[in-house]
């Protein structure tokens, strides 16, 4: 299926299940429904069955959405204390998404249709709210316990049985649209019928040549080797260090959520010559998430890393933001540069990217579908430095290949069945008038006031150096009139006030 005719459907307000192989474009088309569906006033709640793909869409996890945490079963009396704001929250949405459904078990799932029948008291799946699935089954599996409840992939569920979802089966490839021969690579570890030749196409970038002038990211299956990579990388370069805090605004909980959540570091350390990553992709469609590249400088007056991408461009990064959306309120924002260090990053937190290039090691591969995720994120094989196998590396779920060839077939029929309604909507399509995307927030993005706050005042919320405080307490004693410290420091003056407060007490009158 392309993807307008899924955009057909979907808009055609039928609950659907997203899917296809990696660099599809599922996340594309999702992205766009979601834009287009709140322009035309739907309240819709994005989630997803992991922090890090929801932050992707400035959405929530489905457990907190839906109030059901990790439990296996719902506890008793736990549909009798739903609070009225998550009550609210639920009864007022139009649509569902839940991205990256593979690693939703099936028991979840029946959880969240049991919990969504019973606040809106209507016995249809999912309490009547248009439901939409999005992932791929030969990516990472739910995980098990030892002990939990044991479960499987989401079509072994109650309500998906009954059938009432449309199966979107997205085939045209994107990612690899340039190498044929990976593309064929990738599609034979998804059939589990990978031919000879092709294995030793894979294996012969084990002595790949590395061009030394391309940032390539080692994609590592354990998370602890990852920080460690990249902070020695760092300590070796000897140019300044350059750091920036992240910004945020909201409750607490709701806060440290999205920090877990979010790829972007509390605090970003940067040198030149440091090996960087975009965790986004840029409004103005510089970079995506996933570039890479190479701090060359830093803007003299806003401090902003300037990075040379692997692309030969050269880019000026501001600080971005994200959002945890639960329903239709804002419940915490974070702002930060949207960089990591890229050195090294572990293939979970890869997962939705496209890299430019990639060392992998699949030496400790331990999950179905670990190196098939990892694989996939790069556009061909001269793009690939593979630096270890295990016989787990290769491994797809017996399940996922049953699942792929029912879904593909559902896909064919939803095709030829709705035939018409894809037909008007290419009609409607050609005299539809766009309309501004809504803002997720009145009071608009933090990064582009804070942007705004430093063309006046280069160190608005940057941290306070030692030597800072040193120097500010002698220009203090000095009787420094306030104006000429908000100069001297680059700060607001009620910033100036609260730095002087801490060093000398609340009341302190600054002339």
């Amino acid at each position: 299926m392309e993807q307008d005719e899924a955009i057909a459907l979907l808009e055609s307000g039928q609950s659907v299940l997203l899917t296809g192989a990696a660099g599809t474009g599922k996340t594309f088309v999702l992205r766009k429904f979601i834009r287009r569906a709140r322009n035309d006033g739907k309240i819709v709640s994005v989630t997803a069955t992991t922090g890090l793909a929801a932050t992707h869409l400035n959405g929530a996890t489905i457990h907190s959405w839906a109030g059901i945490g990790i439990h296996d079963e719902l506890p008793p009396k736990h549909l009798q204390k739903i609070s009225k704001q998550r009550r609210d929250i639920i009864s007022k949405t139009d649509i569902l998404v839940i991205d990256e459904i593979s690693m939703l078990h099936d028991f979840r799932l029946d959880i969240i249709d049991t919990v969504l029948r019973h606040v809106r008291d209507k016995d249809m799946p999912f309490g009547g709210i248009q439901i939409v699935l999005c992932g791929d089954f030969f990516q990472l599996p739910p995980v098990n316990r030892r002990d939990a409840m044991q479960g499987g992939f989401i079509t072994n569920s109650k309500v998906w049985k009954t059938g009432f979802m449309t199966v979107c089966y997205l085939e045209k490839q994107y990612r690899q649209a340039g190498d044929s021969q990976y593309a064929d690579i990738l599609n034979g570890i998804r059939g589990g019928v990978l031919r000879r030749s092709q294995l030793e196409s894979l294996k012969a970038r084990a002595n790949a040549v590395v061009d030394p002038f391309i940032t390539s990211t080692k994609l590592l299956t354990t998370n602890a080797d990852v920080d460690v990579i990249n902070l020695q990388h760092l300590d070796k370069l000897k140019s300044k260090v350059h750091s920036y805090e992240m910004q945020t605004t909201g409750s607490k909980k709701y806060i440290d959520q999205l920090k877990k959540s979010c790829l972007a570091p509390e605090t970003l350390l940067l040198k030149k010559g440091a090996s960087v990553m975009c965790i986004k992709n840029s409004p103005d469609r510089k970079y995506v998430n996933g570039s890479l590249g190479i701090v060359t400088d830093f803007e003299k007056s806003t401090d902003n890393p300037i990075i040379q991408l692997n692309t030969g461009k050269t880019i000026t990064v501001r600080p971005d933001t994200w959002e945890l959306i639960d329903g239709d309120k804002k419940r915490a924002s974070l702002s930060q540069f949207p960089l990591r260090l890229a050195w090294a990053i572990t293939v979970h937190k890869s997962q939705g990217m496209t890299l430019d290039d990639a060392q992998i090691d699949l030496s400790r591969a331990f999950v179905e579908g670990m190196g098939y995720v990892a694989l996939s994120r790069i556009r061909g094989l001269k793009h690939l430095v593979l630096d270890g196998l295990n016989n787990m590396a290769l491994r797809v779920s017996p399940s996922a290949k049953q699942i792929d060839t029912d879904l593909r077939e559902r896909s064919k029929k939803a095709k030829t069945l709705h035939s018409e309604v894809i037909a008007n909507w290419n009609k409607s399509e050609k005299t539809r008038v766009s309309k501004p995307d809504k803002p997720t927030s009145t009071a608009g993005p933090w990064a582009t006031k804070l942007e705004q706050m430093r063309r006046k005042y280069p160190n608005a919320y940057r941290p306070w150096k030692p030597t800072d405080d040193v120097e500010l307490k002698r220009l203090f004693d000095m009787n420094t009139p306030l104006s000429d410290l908000t100069k001297t420091f680059g700060r607001h003056p009620g910033s100036i006030q609260k730095r002087i407060e801490k060093h000398y007490g609340e009341g302190i009158a600054i002339v």
